[in-house]
């Protein structure tokens, strides 16, 4: 019983293969026959660029159809709210989400399409050991709950991707897959994404990432040294390294990657002054002449006069064009030098630049120096001692690759969803501490049972991953505020520190659809009068709808005061400057309407039923209307 002056509120994430359908029929209407693409005219269309050769370079493996339905079946799931487990629930903009991620992917593609910064993920790797998460969801949210325990006798959430499977690789890569491309959706044009992987699976991961991102978007494949010694027990060689793959949506978006200043590569290096040292700090000198790795162009050949009179020229060529070198020459920032073989020239490169801004370093590829016993430290020293989880990723690699990615723009999101123990949401709070940066950090944990519960010292009992994760933040978030007692308050900032998160947790959603009312053997009316499934709450209606719509998690929701005729909720997303009025009331008042002064440009939610045809039409015409 659709309305024809109404939308309903959408009652599952976004049909992407509708949406890619949509965008390809604005592209090419003339391929479009009776709806459905016909292929024919397609390649008529793009002409040339079609490759229908029957051997061509493509990357495949056993499963992969279905993995791609897997992030194109919408999910039915929501994500509850817990205040309970939350930090400064109203006051913050951090979120940690308890769930299954393929379906938190699918559930967060609305409110983050587009938005994200940077991505970094720790998956499985694969060694046969590691845990695959299962994707053959027929009914995503019930096959989720009997999954993660919750609707399972048995209480297996997981399976492990025994190398004795025949699919090995291929259970691997089809679990991956969906979450890369949907992670890919979320990125910002300039955004970036990190996967951490080790020798099992590198050479796939590595093709994986080139299909969704694909391979003029690779940035660097680090190599991390997470080990030092030797180890006797190994057969053939001590295995001291892992790999950190980086990748950009839209590699010319991204801008240049500096790490923050290292106060000991600025005492080693730069070590000379000149008049310019209040103001720019020390410098050092780096040669001016190119190297034979650079391409030979002539215009980079040209004579530089010299201080005490005569001309230089390059062996080869400079690094920089006659005008920049004249320039920096006459702002007296180049030094000559004379050797046996004539005379060199060098460049001053000052410690700060001519804002007065220090110099960032530039991140090497070998990552050194951050061993995985500091990850085992990091958390231990934050549970008493406890070794509560073995070797999760120690807090300054996150440290690392948050500043390489976020150096140059501090206000932005930061996801993780193999979140783990939450190291990341850990450096995130360390970095805004003390750059007085804004990130902020959406991570998500399945609830993967320890093999053991573990009680904590205050009486607490950790009985996953995710509760690990939780009370990390919290432990994290406790420690900073400590460390501010009897500090004075010397606002530095001009935004208040978000020392909190919000914890949220995929849940069945409050919105029944048709097929459950099928399954329950009811009509199309029914559904119109109970649209929502037993034991649905106001709040957690209100948080769904803002899903529902796209609005950011840190949604503001409160009730609006000296409204007689009805209860009337306002959602304000701070992030995304968006705003709704929703009513939960069985009936609305004619009245209401007119008190909250809706225009063309307010959205306005509420129950189908609780409108007759009339009201419904004036609404229409007074603002945008949507039903539950």
């Amino acid at each position: 019983m659709d309305r024809p002056d109404a939308e309903r509120v959408a009652r599952t994430s976004p049909d992407l293969v509708r949406q890619r359908m949509q965008a390809l029929r604005d592209l090419f209407p003339e391929a479009f026959s009776e709806g459905k693409v016909d292929f024919d005219k397609l390649r008529a269309a793009l002409g040339d660029l079609v490759d229908e050769s029957p051997e061509r370079y493509s990357f495949t493996w056993a499963g992969k159809r279905d993995s791609v339905t897997a992030f194109q079946r919408p999910s039915r799931g929501t994500l509850a709210t817990d205040k309970d487990a939350s930090v400064n629930w109203d006051g913050t903009s951090h979120v940690f989400i308890e769930g299954e991620n393929l379906e938190v992917l699918k559930l967060l593609y609305r409110s983050y399409f587009g938005r994200v910064k940077m991505i970094y993920i720790d998956p499985p790797y694969n060694t046969g050991i590691d845990r695959i998460y299962p994707d053959d969801f027929a009914d995503p949210l019930g096959r989720y709950l009997r999954a993660t325990g919750q609707m399972d006798d048995a209480g297996n959430l997981l399976t492990t991707n025994a190398d004795t499977g025949g699919r090995y690789h291929s259970a691997w890569l089809s679990m991956l897959y969906p979450r890369l491309f949907l992670a890919r959706q979320l990125l910002r044009d300039d955004g970036v994404i990190f996967v951490s992987i080790d020798d099992s699976e590198v050479d796939n991961l590595r093709l994986l990432m080139n299909e969704v991102f694909g391979e003029e978007n690779r940035i660097e494949s680090f190599v991390w040294k997470k080990s030092y010694g030797g180890g006797a027990k190994e057969k053939y060689a001590v295995t001291q390294h892992e790999y950190v793959l980086l990748y950009a949506r839209n590699l010319p978006a991204v801008g240049e990657l500096w790490l923050p200043p290292d106060p000991d590569a600025e005492a080693r290096y730069y070590k000379f002054r000149d008049g310019k040292f209040a103001e720019r700090g020390p410098y050092r000198v780096k040669p001016l002449e190119a190297s034979k790795s650079m391409d030979r162009r002539g215009n980079l050949t040209f004579p530089v006069p010299l201080p005490w009179g005569g001309e230089v020229l390059p062996k080869r060529q400079w690094w920089w064009s006659a005008d920049r070198v004249m320039r920096t020459l006459a702002n007296d920032e180049l030094v000559f030098t004379q050797t046996a073989d004539g005379v060199s020239v060098s460049y001053k490169q000052y410690l700060r630049d001519e804002n007065g801004v220090p110099r960032g370093a530039k991140p090497f590829s070998v990552i050194d120096g951050i061993y995985t016993q500091q990850g085992t430290a990091d958390l231990s020293d934050l549970f008493d001692g406890r070794v509560v989880m073995q070797f999760p990723k120690p807090v300054a690699l996150m440290r690392q690759l948050v500043s390489m990615a976020t150096e140059e723009d501090r206000e932005g999101v930061v996801l993780d969803f193999f979140a783990g123990s939450c190291p990341l949401a850990q450096a995130v709070l360390g970095l805004n501490r003390e750059d007085n940066g804004d990130r902020r950090f959406v991570v998500v944990q399945l609830p993967e049972p320890l093999d053991e519960p573990i009680t904590l010292r205050d009486g607490t009992t950790l009985a996953t991953i995710a509760d690990i994760g939780r009370q990390r933040i919290r432990r994290v978030i406790a420690r900073m505020r400590a460390e501010d007692e009897g500090k004075l308050d010397i606002a530095d900032r001009e935004t208040p520190e978000d020392l909190g998160f919000r914890a949220l947790r995929l849940v069945r959603s409050n919105l029944r659809s048709e097929e459950d009312a099928a399954a329950d053997g009811e009509t199309e009316e029914v559904l119109f009068t109970q649209p929502l499934v037993d034991g649905w709450t106001a709040d957690g209606l209100l948080h769904e709808i803002g899903l529902r719509e796209g609005f950011d998690l840190a949604v503001r929701i409160e009730r609006l005061p000296d409204l007689t005729t009805n209860t009337i909720y306002r959602i304000t997303d701070p992030h995304k400057d968006q705003m709704c009025h929703v009513c939960l009331d069985p009936k609305l008042d004619a009245e209401t309407a007119k008190v909250l002064g809706l225009t063309r440009d307010d959205l306005f939610i509420c129950f189908d039923s609780a409108l007759d045809d009339t009201l419904a039409a004036n609404l229409a015409l007074q603002c945008h209307l949507k039903v539950i």
